[in-house]
């Protein structure tokens, strides 16, 4: 069974306790940006106690802060938001390839794909071995870029998907 089959009653029931949302400003009112991984197991909003219409949340694999610098961008110069969290997390499937290997199992799932092989030859997938150190550098990344604004505030944590912790690292 495919999963958007549930899509229309869960809307549904979304629907009937959406009450006055639809009037929420279009800026975050924390004026917060987060960076984070896509991994399921990670409900940032419960996890931060953040609300719809408090922050812009940036999912990617990884929770890569190079990936999502033109979201920070759009999110800062015209959202207005002024501090920004990253958050990676343990048990991150991140750690466990590299850019090399990746490339090769793509092309070895269709290998007689030209386009294929020099479309995935194009990608860093931003893979890391350290978790902590990840944080680190994707903090040092965001305070030295220069398409942040001055004067944001940047932090780090690492979420521990076993117990449900968030633990400050920058």
């Amino acid at each position: 069974m495919s999963a958007h089959k549930d899509f229309q009653k869960a809307n549904d029931e979304y629907v009937a306790n959406f009450g006055d949302k639809g009037n929420l400003p279009l800026p975050p009112s924390k004026k917060l940006l987060i960076v984070t991984c896509m991994d399921a197991r990670m409900n940032l909003y419960a996890i931060l106690g953040v609300k719809e219409g408090e922050a812009h949340i940036v999912r990617n694999a990884g929770g890569s802060a190079k990936e999502a610098l033109r979201s920070i961008v759009i999110s800062q110069r015209l959202l207005g938001t002024r501090e920004i969290a990253v958050i990676h997390h343990t048990g991150c499937g991140m750690v466990t390839f590299n850019t090399p290997q990746l490339r090769s199992l793509v092309k070895e799932s269709d290998p007689d794909n030209g386009a294929l092989a020099r479309a995935v030859d194009e990608i860093d997938f931003l893979e890391f071995s350290g978790l902590e150190e990840s944080v680190r550098e994707d903090v040092k990344f965001l305070e030295e870029n220069p398409l942040v604004l001055r004067g944001t505030k940047v932090t780090g944590w690492v979420y521990e998907v076993e117990t449900g912790k968030l633990k400050q690292i920058v």
